[in-house]
């Protein structure tokens, strides 16, 4: 890797963090950096699993007191979160580069979509909060299968999800995202790393910087306007998908 590369993982992994703990959506830029300094689809999609989940734990850990809050609900969401997750970490390696840089665009595409629609989908008052209902729990799980294959936008996905059949404090929705989040890559980690399809140098230039982007981006999530976080991952989704659509 020249200094070039470095530098541009670097910030990717610090900016996937601080987006991650807000709202989601650091795959964009994770996903977009390994792709431009020359990773296969599959090895770059496997290592922006690696490299965004400190962030995951850093951005849980911050929000400790809100998930202790919630902690049998979290523990029984988590476990089929990583059921989810394992499904589709395992149904990623199935696939062939060249098949799985088929879908990319379609996926980039999808996501993009469903990040820039966000505010859409959250619900615009809260109801009382109330445990994780059937639906919920069938929405998780199936927001945890998208989250081992490719991951980009479940973090609003998840956001939906919970905000629509669960509700309350958007703090204490958001502290459970990112508990999920943290699930679901821990268990894509395990099946990549044995899949032997992992970028690790990349994945140690990116691991520290998305750590340190995970617990700013929870200071992050309570002071600066989600607006501007989602409008910078949305350009990126976007570009990233005429670019994979032009060169298919």
């Amino acid at each position: 890797m020249s200094i070039v590369d470095i530098a541009i993982l670097f910030v990717a992994g610090f900016l996937s963090g601080v987006v991650n703990a807000i709202a989601g959506g650091g795959t964009f830029l994770t996903f977009g950096a390994m792709t431009l300094t020359g990773l296969p689809p599959i090895v770059a999609n496997a290592t922006s699993s690696i490299t965004q989940f400190p962030g995951y734990v850093t951005s849980a850990l911050a929000y400790r007191r809100e998930i202790r809050a919630d902690w049998k609900e979290a523990v029984i969401v988590g476990a089929l979160s990583l059921v989810g997750g394992l499904a589709g970490a395992l149904l990623l390696l199935s696939m062939s580069n060249p098949g799985f840089r088929a879908l990319v665009p379609w996926l980039l595409l999808g996501a993009t979509t469903v990040f820039a629609a966000g505010p859409l989908l959250k619900p615009k008052h809260l109801h009382a909060e109330q445990p994780l209902g059937p639906l919920g729990l069938v929405g998780q799980f199936a927001t945890s299968i998208y989250g081992g294959f490719f991951g980009a936008g479940m973090g609003i996905m998840t956001l939906a999800v919970l905000g629509l059949s669960k509700g309350g404090d958007y703090h204490r929705l958001n502290a459970l995202k990112n508990f999920l989040a943290m699930v679901i890559a821990g268990v894509a980690i395990v099946v990549f790393a044995s899949g032997n399809v992992v970028g690790w140098p990349q994945a140690a230039v990116m691991i520290p910087a998305g750590a340190m982007g995970g617990y700013s981006g929870v200071w992050a999530a309570r002071r600066v306007p989600q607006t501007l976080i989602r409008a910078l991952v949305v350009a990126v989704g976007g570009l990233l998908t005429i670019y994979y659509f032009v060169t298919g």
